[in-house]
Protein backbone atom coordinates (compact mmCIF):
# COMPACT_ATOMS: atom_id res chain seq x y z
CA UNK A 1 0.00 0.00 0.00
CA UNK A 2 1.50 3.45 -1.20
CA UNK A 3 1.76 6.39 1.18
CA UNK A 4 -0.79 8.56 -0.19
CA UNK A 5 -3.21 5.29 0.54
CA UNK A 6 -2.00 5.23 4.24
CA UNK A 7 -2.54 8.93 4.33
CA UNK A 8 -6.08 8.48 3.02
CA UNK A 9 -7.21 5.91 5.30
CA UNK A 10 -5.56 7.72 8.25
CA UNK A 11 -7.50 10.40 7.13
CA UNK A 12 -11.15 8.70 6.55
CA UNK A 13 -10.30 6.82 10.32
CA UNK A 14 -9.88 10.67 11.80
CA UNK A 15 -13.22 12.38 10.37
CA UNK A 16 -14.83 8.71 10.99
CA UNK A 17 -13.56 8.90 14.87
CA UNK A 18 -14.71 12.76 14.84
CA UNK A 19 -17.72 12.49 13.94
CA UNK A 20 -18.42 9.58 16.54
CA UNK A 21 -17.15 11.86 19.54
CA UNK A 22 -19.64 14.58 18.12
CA UNK A 23 -22.46 11.78 18.02
CA UNK A 24 -21.32 10.78 21.39
CA UNK A 25 -21.19 14.28 22.71
CA UNK A 26 -24.35 15.16 21.50
CA UNK A 27 -26.62 12.53 23.66
CA UNK A 28 -24.78 13.22 26.20
CA UNK A 29 -25.48 16.33 26.76
CA UNK A 30 -29.15 16.27 25.32
CA UNK A 31 -31.78 18.09 27.43
CA UNK A 32 -33.21 15.84 30.41
CA UNK A 33 -36.52 17.97 30.14
CA UNK A 34 -36.84 16.50 26.47
CA UNK A 35 -35.97 13.10 27.28
CA UNK A 36 -38.43 12.94 30.09
CA UNK A 37 -41.63 14.71 28.45
CA UNK A 38 -41.11 12.70 25.11
CA UNK A 39 -43.79 10.13 25.96
CA UNK A 40 -45.83 12.22 27.74
CA UNK A 41 -45.96 14.70 24.20
CA UNK A 42 -47.33 11.53 22.22
CA UNK A 43 -49.48 10.15 24.94
CA UNK A 44 -51.37 13.40 24.57
CA UNK A 45 -51.36 13.79 21.06
CA UNK A 46 -52.73 10.39 21.04
CA UNK A 47 -55.02 11.47 23.65
CA UNK A 48 -56.39 14.70 21.68
CA UNK A 49 -56.40 12.58 18.47
CA UNK A 50 -59.16 10.68 20.27
CA UNK A 51 -61.07 13.21 20.89
CA UNK A 52 -60.45 15.75 17.39
CA UNK A 53 -63.98 16.47 16.50
CA UNK A 54 -62.98 19.14 19.60
CA UNK A 55 -60.23 20.21 18.11
CA UNK A 56 -61.46 19.92 14.16
CA UNK A 57 -64.59 21.80 14.64
CA UNK A 58 -65.18 23.89 12.08
CA UNK A 59 -66.72 26.70 13.73
CA UNK A 60 -64.51 26.54 16.77
CA UNK A 61 -61.43 26.94 14.23
CA UNK A 62 -62.78 28.97 12.38
CA UNK A 63 -63.22 31.66 15.91
CA UNK A 64 -59.64 30.28 16.94
CA UNK A 65 -57.49 32.92 18.51
CA UNK A 66 -54.91 31.82 17.04
CA UNK A 67 -54.96 33.28 13.52
CA UNK A 68 -53.13 30.40 12.33
CA UNK A 69 -55.61 28.18 12.64
CA UNK A 70 -58.00 30.55 11.56
CA UNK A 71 -56.46 31.15 8.09
CA UNK A 72 -55.40 27.57 7.72
CA UNK A 73 -58.96 26.01 8.78
CA UNK A 74 -60.66 28.69 5.95
CA UNK A 75 -57.87 27.82 3.25
CA UNK A 76 -58.07 23.88 3.74
CA UNK A 77 -61.84 24.62 3.31
CA UNK A 78 -61.40 26.47 0.15
CA UNK A 79 -58.85 24.01 -1.17
CA UNK A 80 -60.80 20.82 -0.96
CA UNK A 81 -63.80 22.44 -2.15
CA UNK A 82 -62.02 23.27 -5.30
CA UNK A 83 -60.42 19.75 -5.42
CA UNK A 84 -62.79 17.11 -4.19
CA UNK A 85 -63.67 14.84 -7.21
CA UNK A 86 -62.30 17.18 -9.77
CA UNK A 87 -61.11 14.78 -12.25
CA UNK A 88 -63.93 12.23 -11.73
CA UNK A 89 -64.87 11.16 -14.78
CA UNK A 90 -62.46 13.05 -16.61
CA UNK A 91 -60.16 10.40 -16.51
CA UNK A 92 -60.06 6.54 -17.46
CA UNK A 93 -56.70 6.16 -15.18
CA UNK A 94 -56.97 3.69 -12.08
CA UNK A 95 -53.76 3.98 -10.46
CA UNK A 96 -51.83 1.14 -8.19
CA UNK A 97 -49.28 2.31 -6.38
CA UNK A 98 -46.46 -0.35 -4.44
CA UNK A 99 -46.58 0.96 -0.98
CA UNK A 100 -43.77 -0.41 1.28
CA UNK A 101 -44.15 -1.26 4.99
CA UNK A 102 -43.49 1.82 7.36
CA UNK A 103 -41.11 -0.34 9.32
CA UNK A 104 -38.95 -0.47 6.46
CA UNK A 105 -39.42 2.84 4.30
CA UNK A 106 -41.30 5.74 6.77
CA UNK A 107 -40.71 7.98 3.95
CA UNK A 108 -41.59 5.64 1.39
CA UNK A 109 -44.84 4.57 3.04
CA UNK A 110 -45.73 8.45 3.96
CA UNK A 111 -44.27 9.61 0.06
CA UNK A 112 -47.04 6.86 -1.76
CA UNK A 113 -49.99 6.74 0.53
CA UNK A 114 -50.12 10.65 0.62
CA UNK A 115 -50.08 10.02 -3.02
CA UNK A 116 -52.89 7.05 -3.33
CA UNK A 117 -55.02 9.17 -0.61
CA UNK A 118 -55.23 12.43 -2.72
CA UNK A 119 -55.42 10.44 -6.35
CA UNK A 120 -58.81 9.14 -4.66
CA UNK A 121 -59.98 12.46 -3.43
CA UNK A 122 -59.58 14.01 -6.63
CA UNK A 123 -61.81 11.55 -8.33
CA UNK A 124 -58.73 9.27 -9.82
CA UNK A 125 -59.17 5.13 -7.91
CA UNK A 126 -56.18 4.39 -6.26
CA UNK A 127 -55.19 1.43 -4.84
CA UNK A 128 -52.02 -0.13 -2.52
CA UNK A 129 -50.43 -2.55 -3.60
CA UNK A 130 -48.94 -4.35 0.04
CA UNK A 131 -45.65 -4.91 0.52
CA UNK A 132 -45.83 -9.04 0.47
CA UNK A 133 -49.23 -8.55 -1.51
CA UNK A 134 -49.37 -10.80 -4.54
CA UNK A 135 -49.75 -9.21 -7.74
CA UNK A 136 -51.94 -11.43 -9.29
CA UNK A 137 -54.72 -10.80 -7.06
CA UNK A 138 -54.00 -6.82 -7.42
CA UNK A 139 -54.75 -6.64 -11.03
CA UNK A 140 -57.47 -8.86 -11.13
CA UNK A 141 -59.13 -7.33 -8.58
CA UNK A 142 -58.37 -3.69 -9.09
CA UNK A 143 -57.82 -3.84 -12.92
CA UNK A 144 -55.37 -0.89 -13.09
CA UNK A 145 -53.86 1.04 -15.92
CA UNK A 146 -50.98 2.45 -14.40
CA UNK A 147 -48.77 1.18 -11.64
CA UNK A 148 -46.04 2.73 -9.96
CA UNK A 149 -43.41 1.31 -7.92
CA UNK A 150 -39.57 2.22 -7.17
CA UNK A 151 -36.30 1.07 -8.77
CA UNK A 152 -34.70 -0.34 -6.11
CA UNK A 153 -34.60 -3.90 -5.79
CA UNK A 154 -36.76 -4.31 -2.06
CA UNK A 155 -39.04 -3.38 -4.25
CA UNK A 156 -38.72 -4.88 -7.95
CA UNK A 157 -37.92 -8.06 -6.19
CA UNK A 158 -41.30 -8.24 -4.86
CA UNK A 159 -43.62 -8.22 -7.92
CA UNK A 160 -43.52 -11.04 -10.39
CA UNK A 161 -42.74 -9.45 -13.73
CA UNK A 162 -43.92 -12.42 -15.56
CA UNK A 163 -47.30 -12.06 -14.27
CA UNK A 164 -47.01 -8.30 -15.41
CA UNK A 165 -45.64 -9.12 -18.67
CA UNK A 166 -49.34 -11.56 -18.89
CA UNK A 167 -51.00 -8.79 -18.16
CA UNK A 168 -50.02 -6.22 -20.53
CA UNK A 169 -50.61 -8.33 -23.48
CA UNK A 170 -54.32 -7.90 -23.07
CA UNK A 171 -54.83 -5.09 -20.53
CA UNK A 172 -53.47 -1.07 -21.10
CA UNK A 173 -51.34 -0.70 -18.38
CA UNK A 174 -48.21 1.45 -18.16
CA UNK A 175 -45.55 1.11 -15.42
CA UNK A 176 -43.58 3.70 -13.81
CA UNK A 177 -40.62 3.08 -11.79
CA UNK A 178 -38.34 6.03 -10.02
CA UNK A 179 -35.68 8.15 -11.58
CA UNK A 180 -32.96 7.25 -9.06
CA UNK A 181 -29.21 8.52 -9.72
CA UNK A 182 -26.06 6.15 -9.28
CA UNK A 183 -24.50 9.12 -7.80
CA UNK A 184 -26.77 8.61 -4.28
CA UNK A 185 -26.13 5.08 -3.09
CA UNK A 186 -28.11 3.57 -6.16
CA UNK A 187 -26.54 0.50 -8.55
CA UNK A 188 -25.28 1.71 -11.61
CA UNK A 189 -27.88 3.42 -13.91
CA UNK A 190 -27.12 1.43 -17.40
CA UNK A 191 -27.74 -1.88 -16.14
CA UNK A 192 -31.23 -0.87 -14.72
CA UNK A 193 -32.35 1.00 -17.82
CA UNK A 194 -31.39 -2.21 -19.82
CA UNK A 195 -33.75 -4.19 -17.03
CA UNK A 196 -36.31 -1.23 -17.54
CA UNK A 197 -36.52 -2.02 -21.64
CA UNK A 198 -36.66 -5.91 -21.05
CA UNK A 199 -39.48 -5.90 -18.71
CA UNK A 200 -41.31 -3.43 -20.81
CA UNK A 201 -41.24 -0.50 -17.96
CA UNK A 202 -43.24 2.69 -19.46
CA UNK A 203 -41.49 5.33 -17.96
CA UNK A 204 -39.97 6.99 -14.94
CA UNK A 205 -41.35 9.80 -12.45
CA UNK A 206 -38.94 11.95 -10.01
CA UNK A 207 -39.83 13.93 -6.72
CA UNK A 208 -37.47 16.01 -7.75
CA UNK A 209 -37.67 20.05 -9.64
CA UNK A 210 -38.16 19.53 -13.10
CA UNK A 211 -35.66 21.81 -14.11
CA UNK A 212 -32.99 20.02 -12.29
CA UNK A 213 -33.51 17.01 -13.97
CA UNK A 214 -33.90 18.24 -17.30
CA UNK A 215 -29.93 19.97 -16.56
CA UNK A 216 -28.03 17.72 -14.39
CA UNK A 217 -26.10 15.42 -16.88
CA UNK A 218 -26.74 12.40 -15.35
CA UNK A 219 -30.13 12.53 -16.15
CA UNK A 220 -29.97 12.08 -19.81
CA UNK A 221 -29.34 8.14 -19.81
CA UNK A 222 -33.19 8.21 -19.52
CA UNK A 223 -33.91 10.38 -21.83
CA UNK A 224 -31.01 8.34 -24.50
CA UNK A 225 -33.00 5.47 -23.84
CA UNK A 226 -36.03 6.93 -25.07
CA UNK A 227 -37.77 7.53 -21.78
CA UNK A 228 -40.14 10.20 -20.52
CA UNK A 229 -39.77 11.40 -16.87
CA UNK A 230 -43.10 12.74 -14.76
CA UNK A 231 -42.60 14.91 -11.96
CA UNK A 232 -44.17 14.53 -8.52
CA UNK A 233 -42.36 16.63 -6.35
CA UNK A 234 -42.98 16.51 -2.39
CA UNK A 235 -46.22 18.66 -1.01
CA UNK A 236 -48.28 18.95 1.97
CA UNK A 237 -50.94 16.35 2.40
CA UNK A 238 -53.72 18.79 4.01
CA UNK A 239 -56.16 16.34 4.71
CA UNK A 240 -53.55 15.27 7.42
CA UNK A 241 -51.42 17.98 7.82
CA UNK A 242 -53.57 21.28 9.00
CA UNK A 243 -53.76 23.57 12.25
CA UNK A 244 -56.47 21.82 14.80
CA UNK A 245 -57.86 24.28 17.49
CA UNK A 246 -57.41 24.31 21.44
CA UNK A 247 -53.51 24.14 21.99
CA UNK A 248 -51.19 26.29 23.51
CA UNK A 249 -47.68 26.59 21.57
CA UNK A 250 -45.73 25.01 25.05
CA UNK A 251 -43.15 23.20 23.32
CA UNK A 252 -40.14 25.34 22.23
CA UNK A 253 -39.43 23.19 19.24
CA UNK A 254 -40.59 19.82 17.17
CA UNK A 255 -38.37 18.07 14.95
CA UNK A 256 -40.09 14.98 13.40
CA UNK A 257 -37.66 13.33 11.13
CA UNK A 258 -35.15 10.13 10.97
CA UNK A 259 -31.64 11.13 12.45
CA UNK A 260 -29.11 12.30 9.91
CA UNK A 261 -25.31 13.54 10.78
CA UNK A 262 -26.16 17.09 9.61
CA UNK A 263 -28.47 17.33 12.59
CA UNK A 264 -25.73 17.26 14.56
CA UNK A 265 -24.12 20.34 13.73
CA UNK A 266 -27.69 22.41 13.33
CA UNK A 267 -29.17 21.18 16.88
CA UNK A 268 -26.31 20.70 19.04
CA UNK A 269 -26.60 23.71 21.05
CA UNK A 270 -30.70 23.95 20.95
CA UNK A 271 -30.87 20.42 21.98
CA UNK A 272 -28.72 20.88 24.61
CA UNK A 273 -29.88 24.06 26.54
CA UNK A 274 -34.06 24.13 25.39
CA UNK A 275 -36.37 21.63 25.90
CA UNK A 276 -38.82 20.61 23.49
CA UNK A 277 -40.03 17.56 21.27
CA UNK A 278 -37.85 15.18 18.97
CA UNK A 279 -39.54 12.09 17.48
CA UNK A 280 -37.84 9.64 14.09
CA UNK A 281 -36.23 6.73 13.74
CA UNK A 282 -32.37 6.36 14.41
CA UNK A 283 -32.20 8.97 17.43
CA UNK A 284 -30.84 7.22 20.59
CA UNK A 285 -32.81 9.22 22.29
CA UNK A 286 -36.11 7.86 20.83
CA UNK A 287 -36.86 4.44 22.28
CA UNK A 288 -39.85 3.03 20.41
CA UNK A 289 -41.07 5.20 17.35
CA UNK A 290 -43.90 4.88 15.33
CA UNK A 291 -45.06 6.36 11.85
CA UNK A 292 -48.43 8.30 12.25
CA UNK A 293 -49.42 10.82 10.63
CA UNK A 294 -52.82 11.67 11.37
CA UNK A 295 -51.37 12.34 15.40
CA UNK A 296 -48.64 14.19 14.16
CA UNK A 297 -50.64 17.62 13.30
CA UNK A 298 -51.62 17.54 17.18
CA UNK A 299 -47.59 17.58 18.19
CA UNK A 300 -46.97 20.45 15.74
CA UNK A 301 -49.85 22.56 16.83
CA UNK A 302 -47.98 22.92 20.60
CA UNK A 303 -44.87 23.74 19.13
CA UNK A 304 -43.32 28.07 19.01
CA UNK A 305 -41.04 26.46 16.14
CA UNK A 306 -40.60 23.43 13.64
CA UNK A 307 -37.19 22.75 13.33
CA UNK A 308 -36.05 21.53 9.46
CA UNK A 309 -32.95 20.36 8.49
CA UNK A 310 -31.99 19.27 4.74
CA UNK A 311 -29.42 17.13 3.16
CA UNK A 312 -26.10 18.06 1.75
CA UNK A 313 -27.30 17.38 -1.64
CA UNK A 314 -30.75 19.59 -1.51
CA UNK A 315 -28.33 22.12 0.20
CA UNK A 316 -26.26 22.21 -3.26
CA UNK A 317 -28.49 21.08 -5.84
CA UNK A 318 -31.96 22.75 -6.51
CA UNK A 319 -33.25 19.39 -6.82
CA UNK A 320 -36.09 19.19 -3.86
CA UNK A 321 -37.13 20.75 -0.47
CA UNK A 322 -38.18 17.89 1.94
CA UNK A 323 -41.78 17.24 2.95
CA UNK A 324 -41.14 18.58 6.68
CA UNK A 325 -41.07 22.03 4.60
CA UNK A 326 -44.34 21.72 3.62
CA UNK A 327 -46.08 19.72 6.20
CA UNK A 328 -44.76 22.47 9.01
CA UNK A 329 -46.20 25.63 6.59
CA UNK A 330 -49.19 23.58 6.37
CA UNK A 331 -49.90 23.08 10.22
CA UNK A 332 -48.98 26.79 10.39
CA UNK A 333 -45.71 26.33 12.51
CA UNK A 334 -43.34 29.05 11.97
CA UNK A 335 -40.28 26.78 10.91
CA UNK A 336 -36.33 27.80 11.19
CA UNK A 337 -34.86 25.98 8.35
CA UNK A 338 -31.50 25.85 7.08
CA UNK A 339 -31.19 27.48 2.91
CA UNK A 340 -31.64 23.90 0.59
CA UNK A 341 -30.68 25.60 -2.95
CA UNK A 342 -34.29 25.38 -4.43
CA UNK A 343 -35.76 27.25 -1.49
CA UNK A 344 -36.35 30.91 -3.05
CA UNK A 345 -37.45 29.27 -6.36
CA UNK A 346 -40.57 27.93 -3.95
CA UNK A 347 -41.08 29.82 -1.27
CA UNK A 348 -40.71 33.87 -0.77
CA UNK A 349 -38.03 35.03 1.51
CA UNK A 350 -41.37 36.24 4.11
CA UNK A 351 -42.11 32.24 4.74
CA UNK A 352 -39.61 31.01 7.11
CA UNK A 353 -36.39 32.02 9.18
CA UNK A 354 -33.90 31.25 6.93
CA UNK A 355 -29.90 29.76 8.42
CA UNK A 356 -26.75 30.37 5.80
CA UNK A 357 -24.77 28.39 9.06
CA UNK A 358 -25.83 26.70 11.97
CA UNK A 359 -24.43 29.57 14.16
CA UNK A 360 -27.01 31.41 12.44
CA UNK A 361 -29.27 28.88 13.32
CA UNK A 362 -28.41 29.05 16.80
CA UNK A 363 -29.13 32.80 16.49
CA UNK A 364 -32.43 32.93 14.81
CA UNK A 365 -33.59 30.34 17.43
CA UNK A 366 -33.01 32.12 20.29
CA UNK A 367 -34.69 35.73 19.12
CA UNK A 368 -37.25 33.04 18.28
CA UNK A 369 -37.40 32.19 22.03
CA UNK A 370 -37.25 35.46 23.14
CA UNK A 371 -40.24 36.74 21.33
CA UNK A 372 -42.00 33.62 19.88
CA UNK A 373 -44.89 36.08 17.96
CA UNK A 374 -41.84 36.71 15.72
CA UNK A 375 -42.81 33.96 13.83
CA UNK A 376 -46.56 34.16 13.41
CA UNK A 377 -46.08 36.64 10.35
CA UNK A 378 -43.79 34.39 8.64
CA UNK A 379 -46.23 31.38 9.32
CA UNK A 380 -49.20 33.16 8.05
CA UNK A 381 -47.48 33.82 4.65
CA UNK A 382 -45.81 30.04 4.35
CA UNK A 383 -49.48 28.57 4.84
CA UNK A 384 -50.86 30.94 2.30
CA UNK A 385 -48.27 29.55 0.14
CA UNK A 386 -48.30 26.25 0.59
CA UNK A 387 -52.28 26.00 0.17
CA UNK A 388 -52.25 27.71 -2.85
CA UNK A 389 -49.85 25.44 -4.48
CA UNK A 390 -48.03 23.11 -2.99
CA UNK A 391 -49.83 20.26 -1.27
CA UNK A 392 -50.57 16.58 -2.75
CA UNK A 393 -53.71 17.28 -4.42
CA UNK A 394 -51.91 19.82 -6.60
CA UNK A 395 -49.53 16.95 -7.23
CA UNK A 396 -51.56 14.33 -7.73
CA UNK A 397 -53.78 16.37 -10.33
CA UNK A 398 -50.78 16.99 -11.98
CA UNK A 399 -49.93 13.81 -12.06
CA UNK A 400 -52.69 12.82 -14.11
CA UNK A 401 -52.33 15.96 -16.66
CA UNK A 402 -48.78 14.62 -17.18
CA UNK A 403 -49.73 10.86 -17.47
CA UNK A 404 -52.60 12.34 -20.35
CA UNK A 405 -49.69 14.16 -22.19
CA UNK A 406 -47.41 10.74 -22.15
CA UNK A 407 -50.14 8.97 -23.42
CA UNK A 408 -50.84 11.48 -26.50
CA UNK A 409 -46.91 11.76 -27.29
Amino acid sequence: MTLHHLLQLAKKRQVKLQRSLEKHQFNWLFNATTLRQHDVVLAQAESALQNKSAHENLQVCLNSPDPLVRQGTQLKLELEKSFSECLSGSSNERILIQIPDARFSPAGYSLFSNLMESLNYIGIPARALGWDEDVQQALDQFKPTVLLSSDNHEYLRRIDWDVIARYKVNQPLRVGLSAALEEYESTPLLPRLAWAKQHQIDFYYSYRDEDYVKTRQEYQPFFDAGFEIVFIPFGANTLHYFPVAGFERDLNYVLMASRKREHIAYLKNIAHQYSGFLDGPGWKQVKHFQFNRERDRYIYARAKVGLNVHLPEQIHWACELNERTYQLAACGVPQLIDHPMLLNKVFGPQSFFIAESPAQYDQLFKGLMQDPQLGIEKALYAQREVFAGHTTLHRAKSLIDQLKLLEQS
